[in-house]
């Protein structure tokens, strides 16, 4: 399979498994790099890092303790707890374990011999001062049992914000991003060592995670090309400059810059096809069309007066759109359709000609909220299989599971992977920090999102915008792809934080997130 090109495959965007790091370590010992000389870059970039404006005056005024586990993660913590010291600082160090690994032990003997306190019972969970969590780290495979898991319970409970985890939080599986037992440390900060660990980027790691930084090594770029072609990649705000958006010829008419079809909205949800043109308008498509309830198209002009209207469909009794009033004609001379923001959910057997023409559409389709809800009271996976065009998923996690019924319960990442595999769809799933899939087996993952722009309407505004994207790259012959889809959900991502930076939380409203869309310009920056 062909490596991906965006974004660039390096230590920066990668997100391994904590088996993957130990092998990338495994393998620099084996070069020749000793085990201490590892751990001390490592450390002392640790370091480096909590004596930094924003951390330093908190050491300084209250101190810090070190909880020291029995592997090497404990040995990083005692050498930061060495430089710490030596800083001027305050330092504690505490270790609940009777053995403890050669190395580890040794930096314990020298943390001693300089003076450095050892508690010898529990720590007070109200300690003021600054816990830095080295008990495991990464490849935590078992509960960490009553004890310890009351202490970092009452830590947040008491002193909340006041821990900062060493490659992960205690309690947290770094592969899944899972708690291994009943709760895990409560971070405000994760450093993550080396390479991002793919479990602190899920949804359920978020609340223990906090803030996620990565600690750079410096590890050479052959030892990251051995980790496998489609491994997971990360994208940052600034991976929206270079993403591989579609670049209209200059003197391309406005039919050479994309042909949009949106389906949208009903007597009882008219707003979401008004959001979702929304999202459309603000990538400068050339000729966006739109078949719509007759409630909403009779007074589009007014705020979309730019928009062709296809369509003028009815709704049923229950409010839900009627899709089988729409006609043929609808779906000639258009590069791609977005169908499904607020239609209902409700299906029946008058629409099957419209889902088989559907089926044989070959622009791209993308299939959002309900139209994703129709199609899974379908046989989807054989539909999906059958599409003549490209397709693009876009579920959030209850959709996904609707649709993908065999799938519920897996990982997000195993999940969204194996569904672009079967359906050879690319697959959007919705989150905190939503993913991409492909069916060429690339992820896509987005580091960051702000949560004030989780609001109703939301989705509609990504579904038209991504559609938008698509169908400019459709109409100058470039392929619609997962890397197209994944940077069109981090501008949106990104927009949200822009809105709440900007505003604070109630301006991350999906308007003004469309607003902020349309005036970032995104082709016209490349």
């Amino acid at each position: 399979m062909s490596v991906p090109s965006w974004p660039p495959r390096d230590a920066d965007h990668l997100l391994v498994s904590g088996g993957q790091m130990a092998q990338l370590e495994q393998a620099l010992f084996e070069s020749g790099m000793p085990v201490e000389a590892l751990m001390e870059k490592a450390a002392l970039a640790i370091s480096r890092r909590l004596m930094q404006p924003d951390w330093l005056p908190r050491l300084q005024s209250r101190g810090a303790l070190v909880l020291v586990g029995p592997g090497h993660n404990g040995g990083d913590g005692l050498v930061i707890a060495r430089e710490l010291h030596l800083a001027g600082i305050a330092v504690r160090i505490w270790s609940p374990f009777e053995r403890r690994k050669p190395l580890t032990e040794s930096h314990r003997r020298h943390a001693l011999w300089l003076g450095i306190p050892e508690l010898n019972r529990s720590p007070d969970p109200g300690d003021p001062a600054l816990w830095i969590d080295a008990l495991f780290g990464i490849g935590q495979r078992r509960p960490l049992g009553e004890a310890l898991e009351t202490l970092l319970e009452q830590r947040q409970q008491l002193c909340p914000g006041a821990l900062i985890a060493i490659d992960g939080p205690t309690g947290l599986c770094s592969d899944q991003g899972v708690l291994l037992g009943r709760v895990a440390a409560c971070a405000s900060l994760t450093l993550s060592i080396g390479l991002l660990k793919q479990g602190f980027l899920q949804d359920t790691a978020l609340a223990w995670v906090g803030g996620l930084e990565r600690i750079d090594l410096a590890l050479a770029p052959p030892l990251l090309q051995t980790l496998p072609p489609q491994q997971p990649l990360a994208l940052g705000a600034r991976d929206i400059e270079s993403a591989p958006w579609p670049q209209p010829p200059a003197a391309a008419s406005k039919y050479e810059r994309g042909r949009l079809l949106v389906i949208a909205g009903s007597e009882a949800y008219r707003g979401a096809a008004l959001l979702c043109l929304a999202g459309a308008s603000a990538t400068g498509i050339g000729s966006l069309r739109a078949a719509l309830p007759a409630a909403v198209a009779d007074g589009l002009w007014s705020v979309q007066p730019h928009t062709v209207i296809s369509a003028r469909l009815g709704s049923r009794g229950d409010g839900t759109l009627h899709l089988s009033e729409l006609p043929a004609s609808a779906l000639e001379r258009i590069d791609a359709l977005v169908l499904g923001p607020g239609i209902g959910s409700a299906l029946d057997s008058s629409e099957d000609q419209i889902w088989k023409r559907l089926q044989g559409f070959n622009g791209l389709l993308l299939l959002d909220a309900d139209g994703l809800n129709r199609l899974a009271q379908r046989e989807a996976l054989p539909w999906l299989q059958g599409r003549q065009g490209p397709t693009w998923l876009t579920p959030h996690p209850g959709e996904f599971a609707r649709l993908f019924p065999d799938l519920r319960g897996l990982p997000p990442l195993e999940a969204a992977a194996t569904a672009a595999l079967q359906s050879q769809c690319c697959v959007l799933l919705k989150g905190a920090r939503s993913l991409v899939s492909d069916p060429r087996g690339q992820i896509w993952q987005l580091r960051s999102a702000a949560s004030a722009s989780a609001r109703a309407g939301l989705g509609d505004v990504l579904a038209g915008y991504a559609a938008g994207i698509g169908a400019q790259a459709r109409a100058i012959g470039a392929a619609a792809r997962g890397d197209l889809l994944a940077a069109a959900a981090l501008a949106h991502a990104q927009a949200g934080v822009q809105a709440s930076e900007m505003g604070g939380a109630g301006a991350a409203t999906p308007l003004n997130i469309a607003e902020i869309l349309a005036a970032r310009g995104t082709q016209s920056a490349h």
